[in-house]
């Protein structure tokens, strides 16, 4: 291959890392959906309940509010429906302001994502559902030093002789919510009934969303027969949302970036309320007023006449850090979703989640992570670069036949390509480290673009979120500069305006740079003067080497 496609090859392998973003660019905002469909949960054909109407212009119903706060969390439930309504994690930053807490549920200042659970039953239909008004014991709880956990509890009016409670189990260190139904069936028959869990939220993307890089917002289901599937808003408004519908294991989640909410079927020690397969069901669809429900639905077994039935589900509601997720359930840690690139970007994070183990920060963990990176390609790198500096090295004898040949193209190349063969040189062995990087580049950039744990990550002085772009620019003026002066340790290309595109290609590659994390340029930064340092050191012996040749 001649000089002139070496320098298309190689711009095209740029042109491909800078487009390919295209490829995820954000859909456009779903629509809101025209056809508004019932606010409750569909039931079984079986126990087929009353539809509850939405509340008028479909806004949502509020009462009294309670006020709990945890160690890590500050929620506000609305006796309306006993739901969750609003959710402040007080150990991660506001997205314009890192000293206020970051709200993940709320259902005003025009924006809605709320997490509900109730009855139904086709016997006793008034069962209490997310329109049941529930009376609490007090309006304030707080987690008092030592307590390990609180508990509030909602009591719904009775109905029939059926008296419900619904309690929120909080617990110390941890997102994780329990959430129990006490059921007592002091009517004269069987009460044969089900329970759901959903979210309710707005397709709106949550705040502060980068438009340039796509991360996905919605619903998603796992189930060991399915694994981890995401749903699009748009493909719940046109009916072609493809999920598994039952399953006795699994969760259903609503996903945003760096952040999950999440019903969990079976936890890791197989906790589960589905008897079967079929007493569970994953429900998506659009709700009215523009939202859309993500939830499931349980078939409980039937409480005799004079007894209690007792039954929780766990909810889990934070920042997708790895290790937590890991710890609830099977594939919860899939809600931090690195896209096609998993298979690179999951062991990537996992070394890098071991050298902050050992350094404190994540800034000198993504230096060491370079540096390991590439240590490992260091022989294919090496070969690389010899034949970079074989080629440098025999650039003016290219010069001469060039000027030897003129305009006779095949000749040329003739002689080129006897050249190489006499030299022994790959002219492509210079695009391997290209095509070597280019998998571990994205697979990193997903790594550091869905990782909660570099969400306000310090490193230097200036940089005090990794996962933003660097404020000053520093790190990518740097990283021009090095990518500038990489050129003049490659071989240049014998047409003068190719060599010309080598010099303006760095320059004009790093300006996208200046929109990227500042953690994903600091390993490019650190990368390239790696590279460099290795590329001057092999032109070094390949010049010791021709001399010697020459003298002996």
């Amino acid at each position: 291959m001649d000089t002139k496609r070496l320098i298309a090859f190689i711009i095209l392998s740029f042109s491909i890392l800078m487009l390919w973003q295209e490829f995820f660019a954000p859909p456009p905002p779903p629509k809101p959906a025209v056809t508004a469909s019932t606010d409750t949960p569909t039931p079984t054909p079986t126990t087929a309940a009353k539809t509850v109407e939405p509340a008028a212009a479909g806004q949502l119903l509020k009462a009294q509010r309670i006020q709990v706060e945890t160690d890590l969390l500050r929620v506000m439930i609305d006796t309306q429906g006993g739901d969750i309504r609003r959710m402040e994690l007080l150990k991660q930053g506001a997205v314009h302001d890192p000293k206020q807490p970051f709200l993940l549920l709320q259902d005003d200042g025009g924006r809605t994502y709320i997490a509900q659970s109730g009855l139904i039953s086709a016997q006793q239909p008034n069962l209490p559902s997310h329109k049941t008004i529930f009376q609490a014991g007090q309006a304030r709880y707080q987690l008092q030093q030592g307590q390990d956990h609180v508990e509030v509890v909602l009591t719904a009016p009775a109905v029939n002789g059926v008296e419900v409670r619904k309690v929120y189990r909080f617990t110390r260190g941890s997102y994780l919510i329990d959430v129990r139904h006490e059921v007592v069936n002091q009517s004269n028959q069987p009460l044969s009934l089900e329970a759901y869990y959903r979210f309710l939220r707005d397709g709106q993307a949550p705040e502060g969303e980068n438009s340039l890089a796509y991360t996905f917002t919605g619903p998603a289901v796992y189930t060991e027969e399915g694994k981890f599937q995401k749903v699009k808003f748009e493909d719940l408004d046109k009916n072609k949302a493809e999920y598994v519908k039952q399953a006795d294991n699994g969760w259903v989640a609503m996903l945003q970036h760096y952040f999950a909410t999440a019903w969990i079927l079976k936890t890791n020690d197989g906790k589960t309320l589905c008897q079967t397969a079929t007493a569970c069901r994953f429900e998506l669809k659009p709700a009215s007023n523009g939202l859309y429900s993500a939830g499931t639905i349980v078939t409980l077994p039937a409480i005799a006449a004079g007894q209690t039935s007792t039954f929780s589900m766990p909810l889990y509601a934070g920042p997708e850090e790895t290790r937590t997720l890991e710890a609830i359930a099977p594939g919860l840690d899939l809600t931090k979703d690195y896209g096609w690139t998993t298979i690179i970007a999951k062991p990537l994070f996992w070394v890098l989640d071991r050298l902050h183990q050992l350094v404190g920060n994540w800034g000198w963990s993504i230096v060491l992570l370079t540096v390991l990176i590439k240590a490992a390609f260091y022989p294919l790198s090496a070969a690389s670069y010899r034949s970079m500096a074989k080629m440098k090295a025999v650039a003016p004898r290219l010069q001469r036949l060039k000027e030897q040949y003129g305009d006779d193209r095949m000749k040329m190349q003739q002689a080129m390509m006897e050249m190489y063969k006499t030299e022994k040189i790959n002219p492509l062995g210079g695009c391997l480290p290209i095509l070597i990087q280019i998998p571990v580049f994205i697979g990193l950039y997903w790594a550091l673009l869905a990782s909660v744990e570099l969400r306000q990550a310090p490193w230097l002085g200036w940089i005090e979120d990794l996962s933003r772009p660097d404020p000053f620019y520093i790190l990518p003026v740097i990283m021009a500069a090095t990518m500038f002066a990489q050129t003049f340790l490659n071989p240049p290309p014998p047409d003068p305006l190719q060599a010309k595109m080598m010099k303006i290609m760095p320059l004009a590659f790093s300006v996208m740079f200046f929109f990227f994390p500042a953690g994903l340029v600091l390993y490019w930064v650190v990368n390239n003067i790696l590279s460099m340092a290795q590329q001057w050191y092999v032109n070094k012996q390949i010049e010791k080497q021709s001399a010697q040749a020459l003298n002996s």
